[in-house]
């Protein structure tokens, strides 16, 4: 069985106008664009009039080595979402108002095809090779995924700034 490490949790909240197929197609292009595979494992939409709240579950993943794996898991919660029309620049575009909040887990997999499984000797010198011969690599890896979440949430922050100052 891998060995799973949950590195780092980031949550954002955005209440007001954006373009919800754009905000979808920015994030999903931002992780293709760092090599991800992207699997969208849940996709819940409710309509209520003319509001929708809607759920989605996505889970990135990016092999690093033979040994290391991130794996992303962005979680979007979306409350009364409604279809707009705004004026930006004197021209009318179709907007979306409502709540969102993103939820970005960042994991680290090692031993990801369980190579190291075979036997209670392999997983003692899993064990011991984690602990004591690549802590510092370990460490370095730990920094790739802390990075990725946090760029993905800034990111993702800057789409929503940026066409809500317009």
């Amino acid at each position: 069985m891998p060995d799973k490490e949950l590195v780092l949790k980031e949550k954002m909240e955005h209440e007001g106008l954006f373009d919800y197929p754009g905000f979808y197609a920015f994030a999903h292009s931002w992780l293709k664009e760092q090599q991800y595979g992207v699997n969208e494992e849940k996709y819940n939409e409710k309509v209520e009039g003319n509001k929708r709240d809607i759920e989605i579950e996505w889970k990135a993943t990016r092999g690093l080595s033979d040994y290391f794996k991130i794996e992303h898991k962005i979680k979007f919660d979306i409350k009364n979402l409604v279809d707009v029309e705004v004026e930006i620049d004197g021209t009318k575009k179709k907007m979306n108002k409502g709540k969102l909040s993103v939820e970005i887990s960042g994991t680290l997999i090692r031993d990801p095809d369980s190579k190291w499984e075979t036997s209670p000797f392999s997983r003692f010198v899993r064990d011991f090779y984690n602990k004591y011969i690549i802590p510092s690599r370990v460490n370095e890896m730990k920094e790739i995924v802390s990075k990725d979440v946090r760029e993905l949430k800034e990111k993702m922050k800057m789409f929503l700034d940026l066409l809500g100052r317009r």
